[in-house]
């Protein structure tokens, strides 16, 4: 990654996982401020496990962009962990094409998971300047789950939701995740390699969420596939 980057510190889906994931993206609270861009980070784990997806996701996250254009636009940071204790976030970019470049550069490596410190960068950013979602995306977890859900909880008090998406049904980190999603106020939802289109719709949610709040999310579901039309469903009963 470039110089500037910050080095941090040391199942397929059914369509009932769907449907329970857009209802607690139509339920989160949405505090920003009107007239500020909206802030998402995107974590990946970058494990050696995880190079297809993170193929897959540098395919999807100019869809996130593109979304997210009329509401004011989104500015996104990369954070990922790979190898020996590697965990670096990027710069806060503001366009697809600037993401993408910093995204292909990265190659995965061995190693074991590092989502504390994800979830501890996520919140001295929110406390500099507030972040409106998280994004995560992996396959395993490796740590405490006590301390996890310490930070879940604490992003929660700073109205920071975590979504979580699980690649694979790895049972402890299915049971993990759930927890970091429930206990931020964010949402948990398990893919595979199946259902690369249902994972952009749903990462393409987020950030409209992220740039605009549900109102934003009702008006981006006219016109879309079944299943962010069943999120604008959700809006518009609450």
């Amino acid at each position: 990654m470039a110089d500037d980057d910050k080095t941090l510190p040391t199942t397929k889906s059914s369509q009932s996982d769907v449907d329970a994931f857009l209802r607690k993206v139509a339920a989160t609270p949405n505090l920003r401020q009107s007239g500020r861009r909206g802030r998402l980070m995107f974590a990946m784990d970058a494990t050696a496990s995880r190079q297809p997806s993170w193929d897959r996701a540098c395919q999807i996250q100019a869809e996130m962009f593109e979304a997210t254009a009329a509401l004011g636009g989104l500015d996104v940071q990369l954070v990922f962990y790979r190898g020996f204790r590697q965990c670096q976030a990027s710069p806060w970019v503001g366009n697809a094409k600037d993401l993408l470049k910093r995204m292909t550069s990265v190659t995965c490596l061995g190693g074991q998971t590092q989502i504390d410190r994800v979830l501890n960068h996520a919140l001295k950013e929110s406390r500099r300047e507030k972040v409106d979602a998280v994004v995560f995306v992996g396959d395993c977890m490796e740590e405490e789950v006590d301390r996890l859900c310490h930070h879940a909880g604490e992003l929660g008090l700073l109205g920071v939701p975590v979504f979580m998406f699980h690649e694979g049904g790895e049972p402890i980190a299915r049971r993990a995740f759930e927890q970091i999603a429930r206990l931020s106020g964010g949402a948990y939802c398990p893919f595979d390699a199946s259902s690369a289109q249902q994972l952009k719709e749903l990462l393409s949610a987020v950030a409209v969420f992220a740039a605009g709040g549900r109102p934003a999310l009702a008006d981006y579901s006219r016109g879309k596939g079944d299943v962010v039309r069943l999120l604008s469903h959700q809006v518009g009963n609450r």
